[in-house]
């Protein structure tokens, strides 16, 4: 396992699955290409996130999700929902921890969808927040 580690969170990584830095935003695939999750990090100035913050956000820039559910990631919680558009499966994650959001997407071909799963989920589940 390799550790990714940013300013504001850091989670491990299997060896077939690689991380790119843009900016402020983390990509990271697996060596077969099938998929790729992304994280985009922002930070609250004051104050912790409130869930009802994460919420209003997610129903904003994410209209296409009807259905949002509860999710918690590693250390983060919030919500979580999924659509298709054209040939590509989003999953789609708004998260938080303290004054830390973050927004993963998890994208691939509408044919693969549900085949990285337990491996997206398990990457997902070792996230932690910076101290």
């Amino acid at each position: 396992m390799n550790i990714l580690e940013t300013d504001h969170w850091c989670l491990l990584l299997p060896p077939e699955w690689v991380a790119d830095y843009e900016e402020d935003v983390v990509r990271i695939t697996d060596a077969d290409e099938v998929g790729e999750i992304e994280f985009t990090t922002l930070c609250k100035e004051e104050g912790a996130v409130a869930p009802a913050e994460l919420e209003a956000m997610a129903r904003e820039e994410s209209p296409e999700v009807m259905t949002w559910s509860p999710a918690t990631i590693g250390a983060f919680t919030g919500i979580s929902g999924a659509f298709g558009e054209d040939d590509t499966h989003v999953q789609e994650w708004y998260v938080a921890a303290g004054s830390v959001l973050l927004y993963i997407t998890y994208v691939c071909d509408a044919e693969n969808a549900g085949m990285d799963d337990a491996a997206v989920s398990d990457i997902l589940a070792t996230l932690v927040a910076a101290t």
